[in-house]
């Protein structure tokens, strides 16, 4: 996009106003569009990798599957329902805690379940490296070194 100003409009060096326009709006907005264009490579990049496709399949299996995801939803009910009544001081009978075990068990003996729940943590530690990366960039203003990750003491 171009503001343009009449090409008869000069200013006091001779120079078109337009082209100082373009200038002035390419040199505001230009970074944004390279961080984006910077940004789409960087997901083709994930999608290419041959680990992220064997994320994907997994989840996608998972989704394929109703019986995986109604497992899946009983034992996340089932946890929601029991820390909202620790939150609110309630006790947790041992028979509350058993049902809620049995069904996780049930769930993880559940290979596509499983396959599920291991494509969740791989997709998390991918997104927690990239963002860590950008935010220490942010934090310190260059390309951070693996040094810049150690912690101190």
């Amino acid at each position: 996009m171009y503001v343009v100003a009449p090409a008869a409009s000069r200013t006091a060096d001779g120079r078109e106003k337009n082209t100082l326009i373009n200038n002035a709006f390419m040199s505001h907005h230009a970074p944004d569009e390279v961080i984006h264009q910077k940004t789409i490579e960087l997901c083709d990049t994930i999608v290419r990798q041959p680990s992220f496709q064997a994320i994907r399949q997994r989840v996608d299996s998972f989704m394929g599957n109703e019986d995986a995801q109604n497992q899946y939803q009983q034992v996340v009910e089932k946890g929601q329902s029991l820390q909202q009544k620790q939150q609110t001081g309630m006790p947790l009978s041992d028979d509350e805690i058993q049902d809620f075990e049995k069904s996780r068990e049930q769930l993880i003996a559940n290979p596509v379940a499983r396959e599920f729940l291991d494509a969740q943590q791989e997709m998390r530690a991918m997104q927690e490296s990239v963002s860590r990366y950008v935010h220490k960039t942010f934090e310190i203003g260059r390309v951070p070194a693996p040094e810049d990750f150690e912690s101190c003491g």
